[in-house]
């Protein structure tokens, strides 16, 4: 049995969907600002954010796909995935189909966030989403 030295619990938004040839050992960033803090807690607190950020982990999507897959209403989705990006949660790239429309997809730029509860303070630790082309 192994003790840890704070009350703390664990939330991985990650899901092993197929073997990786190699192991990488990610660091995670610790969050300084008590602010940001607060706001990763309170999106985390979130089903629909967590969906979005599982289900855009390893490939973009655009916010239709997401709210077709997930079950989550459209206008939900988008208001999620704006916020998410205005919070550097989730990256947009871009491009414009054949018939002039622009569409985007979002993929989530995190691989997990880690929280601890240790007294009476919270540490918060990202770690990022990096693809083999980042590594």
């Amino acid at each position: 049995m192994y003790a840890l030295q704070c009350n703390a619990f664990l939330l991985v938004i990650s899901k092993i969907a197929e073997m990786i040839p190699m192991q990488v050992l990610l660091q995670g960033k610790k969050v300084q600002e008590q602010t940001t803090r607060d706001i990763l807690l309170e999106i985390l607190a979130d089903r629909y954010s967590r969906t979005i950020l599982e289900s855009t982990m390893h490939v973009p999507k655009s916010a239709i796909d997401i709210s077709n897959e997930c079950g989550i209403p459209i206008s939900t989705a988008y208001r999620r995935v704006q916020r998410l990006h205005s919070h550097k949660l989730l990256g947009i790239s871009g491009s414009i189909s054949q018939d002039g429309k622009k569409y985007f997809l979002y993929k989530s730029k995190i691989r997990s966030i880690m929280t601890c509860f240790n007294n009476g303070s919270v540490e918060v630790e990202i770690v990022p989403n990096l693809t083999s082309n980042d590594i």
